[in-house]
């Protein structure tokens, strides 16, 4: 039987990125995204509930958040969940669990309080100035011809 731990998150920036380098030189980059929530509150009314993830990115995906992301920016992160112990200043052992993002993908336009958008897997770059309307992984079909001839289609 197999098993699945896939993670995605489409929420905003709280802080900055933190960023640092191993010392092998491989960029590490924290995010703290939050996603928002509204439910019933039980009086006929909706509450607002806010959760905190914690995001951690490696090597050119955390390069293209150093530069291109920014508190309050919206982010889509594809990833999985990684717990991993530590010990406090006391010494106490503590336990960390955070999102290994695999794909990160910008979301909103120039002035989504940051810059253009990019994404961890392909070129970089998203040419324009608003998230594209597919769904992620969506193929491309504009540089295809529409119409003409389709005899040679083996079926």
């Amino acid at each position: 039987m197999s098993s699945l731990n896939r993670v995605i998150l489409l929420g905003n920036l709280g802080k900055d990125p933190e960023v640092r380098y191993t010392q092998g030189g491989t960029t590490v980059a924290n995010l703290r995204i939050a996603t928002n929530e509204r439910r019933p509150d039980g009086n006929g009314g909706w509450k607002d509930e806010t959760e905190w993830h914690s995001v951690v990115l490696f090597g050119k995906q955390a390069d293209l958040a150093k530069q291109y992301l920014s508190k309050g920016r919206t982010v889509l992160i594809e990833g999985s969940l990684r717990t991993r112990q530590w010990q406090d200043k006391e010494g106490q052992k503590r336990w960390s669990t955070e999102i290994v993002a695999q794909n990160m993908r910008f979301v909103g336009g120039r002035g989504a309080a940051g810059g253009s958008g990019a994404t961890g897997g392909g070129s970089g770059l998203d040419r324009g100035s608003e998230e594209q309307a597919a769904p992620v992984g969506a193929d491309d079909l504009s540089d295809f011809p529409s119409g003409g001839d389709d005899s040679d289609i083996p079926f």
